[in-house]
């Protein structure tokens, strides 16, 4: 397999608009030129006043960089397109198996690869990918062994196949996006036109390091969050006869229709991978973006419930906004929610300073004591705290 790089994209947006009906839009181009990655909006995209990420890649006209290095050099917005973890790995094999080196793919390669597939509402265009049209049953405990050989570095034939499954997705925890009916009692391919009684879900096996509870804990998890006032998408625990496997449904997908996601991290620029936010951004944050304090207010109750409930691996990724047909940007349901050990306990820095600047040592009172202007307005909703 000879090797081209990508040196040029189209973006597309497929969203809803006002009308309700989805619409393809050509947001822009994306070029690859002397080790470096360049963005025009498309003429016909600045008139339509949609900002696809406000903060760090506004509506203008001209050429643009973006003003760090933590994305490769792309944008955030484009970054959020992007897998990391066990969806790049997935591709780095495959991309090995024919005779590439992972260290050749460029950004836009890896982009071509994601294609129209992605979480979200981007598309990219020229495609590497390949659609299937496969409705057959899937099988959660196969799938799960596949995903262990995969992670232990053997079975190159499922490589690709699994890639597929992925859809982008980002975490390091395998996972697939598929279809599920109704009576959750079938499970199809995801990456094809929805089909009659079905919905897009993401559904996780457990990785190398996980308890073999792993599902059986986060799905737990998710019933104390709604319980608790969190807003958050359908959940549900699969039993098959070897393991329970969690299950969310997709929040970026509306039947078939698409919605456009923007994670923390992306929007801001802000690297996921180390400590580099607290709560009070996170707010703050949501405030300007919103500009709704019931937004402002579900954060909170979010912070809250990481806070008591020991959910460390709470980073810039595990936060995201959907912008609605109305062009409104409200806050992302709640995702990956699950006990994890303390920085200390796993040796590693913390994901997530927290309000006291320590995730070890963020605690419900130093939320309460938040001196963020921003929190005045919703400070005097003491119930948040009380209810979560």
């Amino acid at each position: 397999m000879a090797y081209s790089p990508t040196e040029l994209l189209t973006v597309y947006l497929d969203a809803r608009g006002p009308s309700g009906k989805t619409e393809r839009r050509k947001v822009g181009r994306l070029a690859f030129k002397d080790r470096q990655i360049l963005f025009e909006y498309d003429a016909s995209f600045l008139t339509s006043g949609i900002e696809i990420s406000p903060i760090k890649l506004p509506l203008k006209s001209g050429v643009s960089t973006a003003d760090t290095a933590i994305f490769d050099g792309l944008f955030g917005v484009f970054n959020d397109s992007l897998p990391d973890g066990w969806g790049r790995l997935l591709l780095d094999r495959t991309v090995e198996k024919y005779g590439v080196h992972r260290g050749q793919l460029n950004p836009l390669d890896r982009l071509a690869y994601v294609g129209r597939h992605g979480m979200g509402a981007l598309s990219y265009e020229p495609e590497l990918s390949q659609q299937s049209a496969n409705d057959a049953p899937l099988a959660l405990d196969k799938l799960a062994e596949e995903s262990a050989t995969v992670l232990a570095g053997e079975n190159e034939e499922v490589f690709e196949d699994l890639l597929r499954l992925n859809g982008s997705s980002s975490g390091a925890r395998p996972k697939i996006v598929a279809q599920v009916s109704a009576d959750k009692k079938r499970i199809i391919h995801g990456q094809q036109d929805l089909q009659p009684g079905f919905a897009h879900w993401m559904i996780k096996f457990p990785s190398s390091q996980d308890a073999r509870d792993a599902g059986a804990i986060e799905y737990a998890y998710s019933l104390m969050a709604k319980a608790a006032g969190v807003e958050m998408p359908e959940t549900h625990l699969f039993r098959t006869k070897r393991n329970k496997y969690f299950g969310t449904k997709r929040f970026d997908r509306d039947n078939d229709a698409r919605i456009h996601m923007h994670s923390l991290g992306g929007l801001i620029h802000a690297d996921h991978r180390t400590p580099s936010l607290d709560y009070d951004m996170v707010l703050r944050v949501t405030q300007a973006l919103t500009r709704n304090i019931r937004e402002a207010g579900k954060v909170y109750a979010l912070a809250c419930f990481n806070v008591l409930a020991h959910n460390r691996d709470d980073h810039a990724k595990n936060f995201s906004f959907l912008l609605n047909a109305r062009s409104e940007w409200i806050l992302a349901p709640a995702y990956d929610l699950t006990f994890s050990g303390s920085a200390r306990e796993s040796g590693r820095p913390p994901d997530f300073a927290g309000f006291s600047g320590d995730g070890d040592s963020c605690s419900a009172s130093s939320l309460a004591q938040n001196n963020c202007s921003e929190c005045c307005a919703y400070r005097r909703f003491p119930k948040i705290m009380d209810s979560v």
